[in-house]
C-alpha cells in the first residue's frame, strides 16, 4: 500500500466516522432511547475530535473542507431546532429524516470505497 492510499484511506474512515458521529446526534433528537444509549458529553467530544482531524486532513482541498463543515453546522442546527421545539417541530422532524437518509446514503457509499481501498 502507497503512501497516497494511506492517506485515502484514512481519509474515508475519517468521513465515515463523522457522518456515524453526525447520525447518532440526529438519533438523540428524535430518539429517547437514543440520548439515553449515548451520553452528550462523549458523542460532542467523538463529533469534535473528528471534525478536528478532517479539517487537518482536508487542508489541502478548501472547497471539500468546506462543504464537510456546511454539512456539520447543518445538521447541527437542526438538532438545536429539534430541541427548541416551536411550530415548526413537524418540519423539522421531516428534516431530520431527510438529513438522516442522507447520511445513511454517503455512510454506505464510503464504506463500499473504504472496502475497495483497503483491497488495494
Amino acid at each position: 500500500m502507497g503512501a497516497s492510499t494511506g492517506t485515502h484511506i484514512e481519509i474515508t474512515e475519517a468521513l465515515v466516522r463523522l457522518y456515524v458521529f453526525l447520525a447518532q446526534y440526529l438519533d438523540r433528537c428524535v430518539n429517547e432511547a437514543a440520548r439515553h444509549a449515548y451520553p452528550e458529553a462523549e458523542l460532542q467530544g467523538h463529533l469534535a475530535a473528528t471534525r478536528a482531524r478532517l479539517t487537518e486532513l482536508l487542508a489541502a482541498n478548501r472547497v471539500v473542507k468546506g462543504k464537510v463543515e456546511q454539512e456539520c453546522e447543518r445538521v447541527l442546527a437542526l438538532g438545536v431546532a429539534c430541541v427548541k421545539g416551536g411550530p415548526d417541530k413537524a418540519a423539522t422532524l421531516d428534516s431530520i429524516k431527510a438529513e438522516r437518509a442522507r447520511l445513511q446514503h454517503k455512510m454506505s457509499t464510503l464504506s463500499d470505497l473504504l472496502a475497495v481501498f483497503r483491497a488495494v
